[in-house]
């Protein structure tokens, strides 16, 4: 059943300009247009840059063109015009640009004081790296990202990352302030300044490697970091073996599930080695500190894999719910995936140029929606909306907060529950995203807590990131009491996010059924891993599964991992590292689909208390009391995500099919980058990253060069002359570049070459959370302002992270990881318990904390 007009969409009525043509601004303006907002790109004569990618037909879809010279004043001034009537406009420049421009926050708000105008560069507007071009590959390198990447070559340095990890990402952590900031203004009637980076885009990458950096610096004595294989090549930690990288006897390669202890029990029968479970040498499998054992598991485990195929595999994956994996797919083969095709996850859109062009569905989906986007990317200057748009100066409300509504000056969030159903990362980190804008985040855990908790060596480290800013009531929701603990909390919350496998909601009574019954208003969010039913629905899903069934980690490594038919065992040990670390170092699945969560949490939040999920026309001016017109109160809803569908818009390059689409671009076979003008060189000492493939900036490298008496006739030879010069002469041109690079040290390359305007940094030896622990005077995160200080009971003063996206006006709320059960006696109070009751309560273990 259709809800009544909700074809309309979670963001209807929103105008959005965006002045970027750039991957970021394209991934937030897809979000807004596949949700009903209007999305005009401002593209320069000859059309934006992302044209030339075979993921434009999908990143264009529903969107609206306008053609703007704006280094022309009257393309300015068009701009000027579409911002007046806009209520977003995004742009991507290094900072400095759009104020050159005259297309500043400070030079469009004048005119719109509503408007939210979200800036996202490379390194964030302020401190010693600003001025970097915003390019992802250069923020990996500097960063420290590339240096992890090293694992997935097996040549010695640093790498190239082909998952566009920092743009996605970055694109969502940009969302989250803008949405956040709309919100905002629902009750003030005010727009703001938002501001992110793909630095804070891959901030959320990482689970834990924060907290392990801190506590390995704190106790250097107790406490050192292993690195994730051994010098003999042999696995370090354990879950090498419990999240086992494989390859079936028909050359299929298999990445398993199995983390916790009953599901590597099982996977152990089916390979035929439960045997050491009941032997004294081998019954603390797979915990050993001997390595020679360590190695003797992990090829015992390869061999016994080896032995079966994949249909074989299959068979067992139907007998034994407990054993999973999932195929290290390639290409668009995710657009085939069972669980995809069983959710309705890929739409087929006819596009006037290309033909049907198959390709993911929206990240988002509103249960008894018929919205499906079906108008294909536009035409260069097809444009059917802004002739609609009013032009003057947009009039905002700004009435006085209704009574029990928050002042102005608070957090944007201040006065919205959530309430958090859900273990580990992929989902439960967007809690603590919705935290930091100053939502009360309540946490609902068993009585043995968030496995996180414990998932490291030191306490609470593993899980204090996902945790900060929340509130944790532990319960036993298994039970008829704690079920009615949370059916009370359910009538005090805004939004629900459940990130539980199929069916366990329900069948512990707070499904969206159950929840909405209670509170009909509640924007309920589903997140599972793959969904909420289907072929997978039940099956475990973690960050390397899911990286491996969407192709992350084929697209990673490319062409440098060998045919699996050459493959003896030491060639399949060597190929399972690089293929296991392909997807989990520098990003993953989990940091992909915890922003998106979060940008889905805040599109409920804002669909709501604008009145618009029900499919009534928003027209982007705020009510003024938060409410919407006359008596309708905001209408509940429930949502749905998954980590597939994420990864799907993630990897959009490859996810999109029609006949004659150009190659999505590929690494060399030795990871150094996607061509001579943009990749990695070894330098005199250490390594630099180039990006300088565009003939401008290739014309500015030259005469960088000229200047410094080096490589001074590249830009005259004839080979290189042009883009499609250099392409055809690509390994000519990397062997004279190597030779150049070699002849400085990277520091200097960097120092002189930047200060040129020359996209070339030095590569980073150190990881990203080691950079910015930096506490000296002028360090990177110190100088952007992305590191704050909070006090922990068990870890003790340390460095957290700031919000992911800045806002200029609304304050944000950096509260530290909470305990298990810290606050379950306060939560009970608040719902009206006594003391003699919550007493009860805890001696019957239907609570704890």
């Amino acid at each position: 059943m259709v809800t009544p007009g909700a074809e309309a969409g979670l963001l209807s009525g929103i105008r959005v300009v965006d002045l970027s043509s750039s991957w970021v601004g394209a991934h937030m303006g897809l979000f807004f247009a596949d949700q009903g907002a209007e999305v005009v790109c401002v593209e320069p004569p000859g059309g934006s840059a992302l044209r030339e990618s075979a993921a434009w037909a999908f990143l264009g879809r529903g969107k609206h063109s306008v053609v703007a010279d704006l280094a022309r004043p009257e393309g300015v001034e068009q701009a000027r015009g579409l911002a007046r009537a806009a209520d977003v406009v995004v742009q991507t420049w290094q900072p400095g640009t759009a104020e050159r421009l005259g297309l500043g926050y400070g030079d469009l708000a004048a005119a719109n004081p509503g408007l939210v105008y979200t800036s996202v560069s490379g390194f964030g507007s302020k401190g010693p790296l600003a001025g970097i071009p915003g390019y992802e590959a250069l923020v990996m390198a500097k960063l420290g990202f590339a240096v992890q990447f090293g694992a997935l070559t097996p040549r010695p340095g640093p790498a190239y990352c082909s998952v566009p990890y920092a743009v996605f990402s970055a694109a969502h952590t940009a969302l989250h302030g803008t949405l956040a900031a709309l919100y905002e203004r629902e009750r003030s009637g005010e727009g703001q300044l938002v501001e992110s980076s793909l630095a804070q885009g891959m901030a959320a990458m990482d689970p834990w490697r924060w907290f392990l950096a801190f506590i390995t610096r704190q106790y250097p004595e107790a406490y050192k970091a292993a690195a994730p294989i051994g010098d003999d090549g042999v696995p370090n930690h354990s879950f090498a073996f419990r999240l086992l990288v494989a390859l079936s006897s028909d050359g299929h390669w298999l990445q398993f599930s199995q983390t916790s202890p009953h599901l590597f029990e099982a996977f152990m029968r089916v390979l035929g080695l439960d045997w050491m479970l009941e032997d004294d040498e081998w019954s603390t499998v797979p915990e050993f500190e001997d390595r020679d054992r360590r190695r003797q598991l992990w090829e015992q485990m390869l061999t016994a894999a080896r032995s079966k195929t994949l249909a074989e595999w299959r068979e067992i994956f139907d007998e034994e719910p407990d054993v999973w994996a999932e195929v290290f797919r390639r290409g668009d083969e995710l657009l085939d995936h069972p669980q995809i095709i069983h959710d309705e996850k890929v739409i087929c859109i006819d596009d006037p140029a290309l033909g049907p062009v198959r390709q993911p569905g929206p990240l988002v989906t509103l249960r008894g929606s018929g919205l499906r986007p079906s108008q294909p990317a536009p035409e260069l200057g097809r444009d059917e909306v802004t002739a609609s748009w009013n032009t003057s100066p947009r009039q905002f409300s700004g009435a006085p907060a209704a009574a029990g509504a928050t002042a102005d000056g608070d957090a944007p969030l201040a006065g919205v529950t959530v309430l958090e159903l859900g273990t580990f990362y992929a989902a439960p980190y967007a809690g603590a995203l919705l935290a930091d804008y100053g939502a009360r985040v309540i946490k609902v855990e068993s009585l043995d807590g968030e496995p996180m908790r414990t998932i490291m060596g030191f306490p609470e480290s593993g899980a204090a990131k996902s945790l900060q800013g929340k509130q944790s009531i532990s319960l036993d929701l298994a039970s008829d009491q704690g079920r009615a603990i949370v059916h009370q909390l359910a009538v005090g919350a805004d939004i629900v996010l459940q990130s539980y496998r199929a069916g366990v909601a329900a069948r512990l009574g707070v499904d969206a059924a159950a929840l909405r019954a209670i509170n009909p208003e509640l924007v309920y969010l589903n997140s599972p891993g793959y969904g909420e039913g289907g072929p997978c629905g039940h099956r475990p899903a973690f960050a390397p599964t899911i990286g491996a069934g969407a192709g992350a980690g084929w697209r990673n490594v490319g062409s440098s991992v060998a045919a699996s038919d050459q493959l003896d065992l030491a060639g399949v040990k060597e190929a399972s590292l690089r293929l296991g670390m392909a997807t989990q170092v520098g990003g993953n699945a989990d940091g992909c689909s915890a922003v998106v969560v979060g940008s889905a949490m805040l599109a409920g939040l804002l669909a709501a208390r604008r009145g618009t999920s029900d499919g009534s026309p928003g027209d982007g001016q705020p009510s003024g009391d938060g409410q919407p017109p006359g008596d309708a109160q905001p209408p509940g809803m429930t949502l749905a995500t998954s980590m597939l569908t994420s990864m799907a818009h993630v990897l959009c390059e490859d996810c999109v099919d029609y006949e004659g689409r150009p190659p999505t671009p590929n690494a060399d076979s030795q990871l150094y980058g996607l061509s001579a003008g943009f990749r990695l060189y070894r330098a005199a000492s250490g390594w630099v990253f180039l990006a300088a493939s565009r003939d401008r900036e290739w014309q500015r490298f030259g005469r960088a060069l000229k200047t410094m008496g080096v490589g001074g006739g590249l830009t005259s030879d004839p080979r290189f002359a042009d883009s499609a010069s250099r392409a055809a002469h690509d390994e000519e041109l990397a062997a004279e570049l190597a030779d150049i690079f070699a002849s400085r040290d990277a520091a200097d390359w960097e120092s002189l070459l930047t200060a040129e305007g020359v996209g070339c940094v030095e590569v980073a030896s150190e990881p990203f959370e080691s950079l910015l622990l930096d506490e000296s005077e002028g360090s990177y995160g110190q100088a952007a302002g992305l590191v704050a200080e909070v006090e922990h009971p068990v870890i003790g003063v340390h460095p957290r992270l700031t919000s992911l996206a800045h806002l200029s006006r609304s304050p944000t709320v950096l509260g530290r990881g909470c305990l298990l059960g810290e606050h379950t006696d306060q939560i009970l109070a608040e719902l009206g318990y006594e003391s003699d009751s919550i007493a009860r309560l805890h001696a019957e273990g239907v609570v704890g904390g």
